[in-house]
């Protein structure tokens, strides 16, 4: 009985060198990237454009070549097992690169044909029914709306029944209905077992379906933990309060209060490090200076301020 890996995804010292004709330019896209992403987690992978997220990527799918360092998919090397680590993953790419005259059902059997599976054993009208596209399964590709294109592409990297699934960007371009069906579908995908890797510039999205967050920059992962580890580890937090006072007659002295600021709605924007103070000391300061407070609003940390942390190199 094969056991089942405790990394559906792992990488150690990966570095990719794109050389250029003048060596002084060749481009360090990863840099002794080194991930470690469990078996079914849906790991959210963020990173500003041209950090390595797309290069990590390619180097999964085989079409990009690593200078160095060790791939694994389910425990099988890229390079030394590369037929087993290509059939434990189906890639969904960002751009909608499907042949035009193809039809939906044409696109997935020709896909299953790649992967040698019998046709006794491909379910293609059964995957354009779960995604929505039955009743344009022999429409022609160029016909298709741009979400349904998106969908057609997930329908194509499922064909082979993969237990690791990368999503980059897959909510890109599609309205708000769309991408929460979408959020949808990899949630039940993920609850059957499937490993979700996800990139994705929508912050609120890795937020809400992602239980792992890693952040690259630059060709580094510079974060790496639980998305809830992550978002308590910010050391700042916010209240807003309304009262019948002017922001410059609130005379707040605590260490750990860097900023009081007044906002455009007529809030007071207080902005606190929880390490050194916190909400309630705050609140007895603005009662011994005889503040009515008619409001207050906690704001808390979220996805975005994680993110800007570590890109602007606040946190290490």
């Amino acid at each position: 009985m094969n056991q089942t890996p405790e990394y559906a995804i792992e990488t150690n010292l990966l570095n990719k060198i794109y050389q250029r004709n003048n060596k002084k330019l060749a481009k360090h896209a990863l840099v002794d990237f080194t991930i470690k992403i469990e078996t079914g987690q849906i790991y959210g992978l963020l990173g500003p454009n041209g950090a390595g997220k797309s290069t990590f990527i390619n180097v999964l799918a085989n079409l990009v070549v690593k200078t160095s360092g060790t791939v694994k998919i389910l425990g099988f090397d890229i390079e030394k097992e590369k037929r087993k680590a290509r059939s434990a993953i189906g890639i969904v790419p960002q751009e909608l690169n499907l042949d035009p005259f193809f039809k939906p059902v044409e696109v997935l059997e020709t896909q299953a044909g790649l992967y040698g599976i019998p046709k006794k054993d491909r379910d293609s009208m059964g995957l354009l029914r779960i995604l929505g596209l039955e009743d344009q399964a022999y429409s022609y590709s160029r016909t298709l709306s741009g979400g349904m294109r998106r969908r057609l592409l997930i329908a194509k990297a499922l064909t082979h029944k993969p237990r690791v699934l990368v999503l980059d960007e897959p909510t890109a371009g599609v309205d708000i209905e769309l991408r929460h069906q979408l959020w949808d579908f990899v949630r039940e995908l993920n609850s059957k077992g499937t490993t979700i890797l996800l990139t994705t510039h929508y912050l609120e999205e890795a937020q809400s379906l992602c239980d792992h967050i890693g952040i690259i920059n630059k060709g580094r992962l510079v974060a790496n933990a639980p998305t809830k580890d992550l978002l308590d580890s910010l050391d700042r937090k916010q209240i807003s309060i309304k009262a019948d006072v002017k922001q410059k007659d609130i005379n707040i002295q605590i260490d750990g209060v860097s900023s009081v600021e007044k906002s455009q709605d007529g809030y007071i924007d207080i902005t606190y490090q929880p390490s050194k103070t916190n909400f309630f000391d705050i609140l007895q300061q603005l009662e011994n200076q005889n503040i009515s407070i008619v409001d207050i609003i906690s704001k808390e940390t979220d996805l975005e301020d994680i993110f800007l942390e570590f890109i602007r190199g606040n946190k290490k």
